[in-house]
């Protein structure tokens, strides 16, 4: 976000881990994610938006506690501005695997994914994770630049996707 010269900077919204409370706007948030980036978070947005609430509170009250999986959100108060979540990684357990990372369009480049990426890599070292990976949809060049912005390093690594099999995915990591 950018201001008018000579006034002030906006304050960015605080990062937090997800409360059970949060599940309504949570809903609200994964069905924008999936409008604005379908191919990004592994389930169709009529998925989601046929899934009952009850399942949204149960996932959001899981990762809202505990070290095996956790969300970040972004919050401003009202709608969330953005999201972020980490999970271990079963394979090797000195990694955090970073998952659904996104930010409302009106955030975008304002700071929220520094902030996002941060609280997750914050919540990795505290579980004592020192490494965070996230895969990103070759051809997702904005998403590379920014994540290459916040030192992740394309690994070589090229994986398919999960959910549609043309498209191919590149591994980048990091430190936490």
């Amino acid at each position: 976000m950018t201001s008018a010269p000579g006034s002030p900077e906006p304050s960015l919204p605080e990062v937090r881990r997800v409360r059970p409370e949060d599940a309504a706007r949570m809903r609200a948030l994964r069905l924008e994610m999936l409008a604005d980036a379908p191919l990004a978070f592994l389930e169709t947005i009529a998925d989601a938006a046929a899934r009952p609430h009850a399942e949204y509170a149960a996932r959001i009250a899981a990762t809202s506690a505990g070290t095996a999986i956790a969300q970040f959100v972004a919050d401003p108060g009202g709608r969330f501005a953005g999201h972020a979540g980490g999970t271990v990684s079963p394979s090797e357990p000195g990694l955090t695997v970073v998952y659904a990372v996104y930010v409302t369009p009106a955030w975008r480049g304002s700071g929220v994914l520094a902030d996002l990426v941060d609280a997750v890599a914050a919540w990795s070292r505290a579980c004592g994770r020192p490494e965070l990976m996230m895969e990103v949809v070759v051809g997702n060049d904005r998403a590379y630049r920014a994540y290459q912005r916040l030192g992740f390093v394309d690994t070589g690594v090229r994986v398919p996707h999960p959910t549609v099999p043309v498209l191919t995915e590149l591994q980048m990591r990091r430190p936490a």
